[in-house]
């Protein structure tokens, strides 16, 4: 593999996408550099890089691409030169623990940002940690450990000097914020109001607010500060997917039911003693495997209470909200605007692209909203052999939609309120994270390379 020298970046400029899901997580290409419609190995191929595991987002700065990974029990960040995919450094990490989690998550989830001249990568098993352009490690400030057992997903940003991250989890949950030089704690805001985990990364409000999506309710923090200036309820459960702005309101999707889904604890208790055993638990084949969320207390049993709980989690309020920003206090009742409980996302974050609304959902159900209303304008699949589960969420750019599915599918959509399918490309292996469009390329990691494609070399 072929290793080069960098160059040291200055700073990361409008047009590249230097966190989770491009600028402020909007998932929309800068510029109007013409994107590939048809691509996949061999064709409008610019380059493929085999890289380790993991599941976090290509991000993108100054003529690099920043990834995380976890390979043989070390944690890795590496920078990969964006014109031919050579390998510039690749530093790895010795985690302080290894926190043992659900299946459908790794190590290395959370992606990283960078301000062009720095990376900044976090890790559930170690904290937070800082690399210049040219690999040398500048801070890291050990976090943790966490209790959650899916892990962890949100991702870091930057406002201006100011590092954030989210630390949502089943208790001691708390937002950071970091002088993003030092690596000081400049305040670090408890959230012990939220009661369960989330793995969204948060978006900025006009740089001076950090608007959190966390589970059941959305929170908004002064940046320079950690004051919270504003908050909104019944927001469902584990908030997945990172919210969107529309002109004065934040759209977001969290998952729920208007009744519970889960049978009775009755139905579940066997040998009826009033307790649940994981044997009695992963009888259910949809529950199987999931104890650990239930035994809140740890104990090796579920009680009744225990599981009401989680039976009745998201129920009634959850789908695609629409909730208008600023206020003070609890706005829940006034600042709600609309609701929409079709076809909402689960773990793909929505998207806004030339005003109209997009979510993508399991199944490869594509809809199109009025994002002012949350009316439903379009319903459509995503396109021949575009089916199954989606992790990687929509991003939009060239006048086009592209869509990913776990399997690898990668969906092109014109946009458009009644948008239609252009292509369904095929890479051959599954995708986990999120593309990114930079300057006519899309950047696009597999479980077991990334990839860049292109209409012409750059």
């Amino acid at each position: 593999m072929r290793w080069i020298a960098f160059p040291i970046a200055l700073a990361a400029m409008a047009a590249d996408w230097p966190r989770f899901r491009g600028p402020n997580g909007a998932g929309v290409a800068a510029g109007d550099a013409q994107l590939p419609t048809e691509f996949g190995p061999g064709r409008h191929m610019r380059w493929r890089t085999p890289v380790p595991f993991g599941r976090s987002s290509p991000v993108i700065a100054s003529g690099a691409v920043y990834l995380t990974a976890a390979e043989e029990g070390a944690l890795v960040t590496m920078r990969l030169d964006t014109g031919t995919g050579a390998i510039g450094w690749r530093r790895t990490l010795a985690p302080l623990r290894k926190h043992e989690i659900f299946q459908s998550n790794d190590p290395a989830s959370p992606t990283p940002v960078t301000d062009g001249a720095n990376v900044y990568s976090f890790f559930a098993d170690f904290g937070l940690i800082s690399y210049t352009a040219d690999g040398k490690e500048r801070w890291r400030l050990p976090l943790g450990p966490f209790e959650n057992f899916y892990g962890m997903a949100g991702s870091p940003i930057l406002s201006g000097s100011t590092l954030l991250m989210l630390c949502d989890q089943r208790q001691d949950s708390f937002l950071l914020a970091v002088d993003k030089d030092t690596g000081r704690v400049r305040w670090r805001v408890r959230r012990d109001y939220v009661k369960l985990e989330a793995y969204s990364t948060p978006v900025l409000r006009d740089e001076k607010e950090v608007i959190v999506y966390g589970s059941s309710r959305v929170d908004a923090y002064s940046i320079a500060t950690g004051e919270r200036l504003w908050f909104a309820r019944a927001q469902g459960y584990n908030a997945k997917g990172t919210p969107v702005l529309y002109r004065d309101l934040l759209i977001a999707s969290s998952p729920g039911s208007d009744e519970p889904i889960y049978p009775a604890f009755a139905a579940l208790d066997l040998n009826g003693d009033g307790k649940l055993t994981v044997a009695e638990f992963d009888k259910n084949e949809d529950l199987r495997g999931h104890f650990p969320t239930v035994d809140s207390n740890h104990d090796g049993l579920a009680s009744p209470d225990e599981w009401a709980f989680t039976r009745n989690l998201g129920v009634g309020d959850y789908g695609m909200c629409g909730i208008r920003m600023g206020g003070s206090g609890d706005v829940t009742a006034t600042h709600i605007v609309w609701r929409n409980k079709r076809n909402y996302p689960n773990v793909p974050s929505p998207l806004i692209y030339r005003d109209v609304l997009y979510a993508v959902k399991n199944g490869g159900v594509v809809s199109s909203y009025d994002p002012l209303t949350g009316e439903v304008k379009h319903s459509a699949r995503a396109g021949p052999g575009a089916l199954g589960d989606y992790y990687a969420s929509p991003v939009a750019g060239d006048g086009k939609l592209y869509l990913v599915n776990k399997a690898g599918k990668v969906s092109v959509l014109e946009a458009g309120a009644t948008f239609r399918t252009l292509a369904v490309n095929d890479l051959q292996e599954e995708v986990y994270a999120t593309p990114a469009l930079v300057d006519g390329r899309i950047y696009l990691r597999t479980a077991k390379a990334l990839y860049a494609f292109g209409l012409q070399p750059n």
